[in-house]
């Protein structure tokens, strides 16, 4: 989901579909989840930032909201990173709050099975905002109408490179067949530096392409899967 969207025309509505949607998966399953889902409810309620699409509050603050200890705090955090219910943006480090948002076709894909159970209206509405259904692709053969499109990186190549960008890689096939299929699936690993991944494209309108209009996709499946970055580079080959 574009968090421009969230902010804008009819962001209200969107927001109580997303909070129905943590609530209704929350209590169709254990005690745990229950709990868990409730607590990060009343934190978006409360506490995030739809303009930064974060939120940013202390381990003291959410401990007072939530009545809980701080120790209470770290292990609902911990849990909704394995659950990717959220993906960290920034770690807490030396004082530093850390901040997080929400990955939200993690959410959309977690409480589908319970959509139902709102109402044919909230699953028609749902499934019209769901993220990984929502923006058009642009295919584009560059090499001619003879060529065939694009192809991904050969087997040999993709298996060189680190586990954790495949990871990401079919993290982006699952999520986003189309747009992998006809842009990302196309670029090369070069480098990770730990602050900077850098990928290379075939030529300037793939690379120019990639960074302005897909760059947000790339950037969650390298979160969710990597952590958090600072930066994503696409260059051109050679």
């Amino acid at each position: 989901m574009d968090a421009k969207r969230l902010t804008g025309v009819n962001a209200s509505s969107l927001k109580y579909d997303l909070l129905t949607a943590l609530s209704v998966a929350g209590l169709h399953q254990d005690g745990r989840h229950q709990i868990s889902l409730s607590r990060l409810t009343l934190l978006i309620t409360a506490r995030y930032n739809w303009r930064l699409d974060e939120f940013c509050v202390g381990q003291r603050d959410l401990a007072r909201m939530w009545n809980v200890t701080e120790r209470t705090v770290k292990r609902e955090i911990k849990y909704w990173l394995e659950a990717r219910l959220v993906i960290c943006k920034r770690r807490g480090v030396r004082g530093r709050v850390g901040a997080y948002r929400l990955n939200y076709p993690e959410i959309y894909r977690q409480s589908e099975p319970y959509w139902a159970a709102v109402g044919p209206d909230f699953q028609e509405r749902m499934g019209e905002t769901h993220p990984v259904q929502q923006s058009k692709v642009v295919a584009v053969d560059f090499r001619g109408k003879a060529s065939p499109p694009a192809a991904e990186p050969p087997e040999t190549e993709m298996q060189a490179a680190p586990a954790t960008w495949r990871a990401a890689c079919q993290r982006m096939k699952g999520l986003h067949p189309a747009h992998y299929h006809n842009w990302i699936g196309s670029l090369r690993f070069g480098c990770d530096d730990g602050e900077c991944i850098m990928l290379y494209a075939s030529n300037q309108f793939v690379a120019h392409y990639v960074q302005t209009h897909l760059i947000e996709i790339i950037m969650e499946a390298v979160e969710a899967t990597l952590g958090p970055r600072r930066r994503i580079a696409v260059r051109v080959s050679g």
